[in-house]
């Protein structure tokens, strides 16, 4: 009996000896498989802008999903040139990612001695989701409806000015394209970033300005911005109270802001089928999909493939806004 005991206590405590051993090889690999320290996130885009409030709000969970601290770094300027020339020369090891807008393949129509190519310097990982633009006025402009906004800028040429985040963002292209469609004309105002910008119109040194419906939403419903129209097809589902311009009787006026991820250019396929995986396990958490939701965007997470496409036929039509616009490179 004492004999069989020992027999067992020896066997078990083998058995639990190769049990260990198996499991620190698996996490061994496990841990090998995830980031080896900090995720650095540059954003091309300063604080409070679109992209950077979608990125902090899954931040936490990418993190999770990454295995490693998700650090987020907001190098605005240019128009979002400074902080993707910081992506395109990091180490293309998945520890330097990015979340950049349609900004991203605006830059060759709008620049002229552009530092790295838009498509070439980057990985592409996902088109992660679109984002709703809203044209946005001081809260005492004298109109309520965008009819009355276009008949005030057609009264008044060049009375009232409009603010962007930088030439050739694409919130300066879709303030021409109102421009455009409303047949009007208005100053435009270049700042360094979305949060300068939301600043001055609120403080009434900016009549109007185009911005990503996250970034203002708080705003326009404390009443200290004025929302006048949604530039999607539809009406955002999670902020029903903002009429689109199309139902306004602007049907011309239908454009959209992107986010996507994206790498420096020479990561392995191994690193982004990972860091792809990581983005639809945090984009796929009720955290992180009810963030979204209040924010006004749609989750799309398509595939690595689809982004590299997108990026392509994106440059395409944003080259053809920019000639329409009459903006020249500089």
């Amino acid at each position: 009996m004492n004999h069989t005991f020992k027999s067992t206590a020896r066997l078990n405590r083998r058995q639990a000896v190769m049990s260990l051993g198996a499991l620190s090889l698996s996490l061994n690999w496990f841990g090998a498989a995830r980031a080896s320290g900090p995720v650095r996130f540059i954003l091309p885009v300063s604080a409070g802008s679109g992209v950077d409030t979608i990125a902090r709000a899954a931040g936490n969970q990418l993190g999770v999903a990454l295995g490693a601290p998700v650090v987020i770094e907001n190098q605005p300027g240019a128009g979002g040139v400074v902080g993707t020339q910081a992506l395109v020369k990091a180490a293309p090891d998945g520890q330097t990612l990015s979340l950049v807008s349609n900004n991203h393949v605006i830059y060759p129509a709008v620049i002229k001695s552009l530092s790295f190519d838009p498509i070439a310097d980057i990985t592409p990982i996902s088109i992660v989701a679109t984002s709703p633009l809203v044209i946005v006025t001081r809260p005492d402009f004298p109109a309520r409806n965008l009819k009355e906004f276009r008949d005030q800028l057609k009264a008044n040429p060049g009375r009232f000015n409009f603010g962007s985040a930088g030439n050739g963002t694409i919130l300066h292209l879709a303030a021409e394209l109102f421009k455009d469609v409303a047949g009007v004309f208005s100053t435009h105002i270049p700042y360094r970033g979305t949060g300068p910008l939301i600043n001055d119109l609120m403080g009434g040194q900016v009549d109007w300005a185009v911005i990503a419906l996250p970034a203002i939403r708080g705003q326009i419903e404390s009443g200290r911005l004025q929302g006048l129209a949604v530039g999607t097809q539809q009406r955002v589902a999670g902020f029903p109270q903002l009429p689109t311009a199309v139902e306004q009787g602007f049907d011309k006026y239908v454009v959209e802001g992107w986010v996507a991820a994206v790498g420096p250019r020479g990561m392995s396929a191994e690193q982004v089928a990972r860091t792809h995986a990581a983005f639809v396990t945090a984009f796929s958490t009720p955290e992180v999909k009810d963030a979204m939701a209040k924010q006004g965007n749609t989750i799309v997470l398509s595939s690595p493939e689809a982004a590299a496409v997108q990026f392509k036929s994106e440059l395409v039509r944003y080259a053809a806004l920019v000639k329409k616009s009459g903006m020249v490179a500089q």
